[in-house]
């Protein structure tokens, strides 16, 4: 049963989403992935949200490029940790999206990461620390990754 919920506000997001992917098969860590659009299907957006916890997922992990309010969407539709991952998909280069993603409401938080591929990286670095609290198997792979990089410098 999938632990975390990969959402996307499109499907051209996907090679931006990769490595996010790939660090949750890395982690072994389950995951969905879902395309979304805050816009275009704002009632699919209220569905997933609302049943995101009955069909097993803990942590959402969405992310949007230009105006970017997937996370916030869902962070409203869910009492579950939303990860919003701005994506850089305008001239602004994800600076409208990372905006978007972290001026949220008092009361509807989203966690916000970096823009582009290295914040899809550290969305499951952070979605691994909150499964860890809870999922012995998730903490010592999420250790075990953070033993890797004494002495790296990338």
């Amino acid at each position: 049963m999938p632990l975390v919920g990969v959402v996307m506000g499109s499907n051209s997001d996907t090679e931006a989403m990769q490595p996010a992917m790939d660090v949750l098969k890395e982690l072994g860590i389950d995951y969905e992935v879902s395309v979304i659009s805050a816009h275009r299907t704002p009632e699919k957006a209220r569905e997933y949200g609302q049943a995101a916890r009955s069909r097993g997922i803990e942590v959402i992990i969405a992310a949007a490029g230009g105006a970017a309010h997937l996370p916030g969407v869902l962070a409203s539709w869910t009492t579950l940790p939303v990860i919003g991952v701005p994506l850089a998909s305008s001239a602004l280069e994800g600076i409208d999206a990372l905006y978007s993603i972290v001026q949220m409401p008092a009361g509807i938080p989203v966690a916000c990461v970096a823009v582009g591929t290295a914040g899809a990286r550290n969305a499951v670095y952070l979605a691994a620390e909150i499964l860890g609290l809870k999922y012995d198997k998730i903490l010592e792979s999420y250790e075990k990754y953070r033993s890797s990089l004494q002495g790296d410098s990338k």
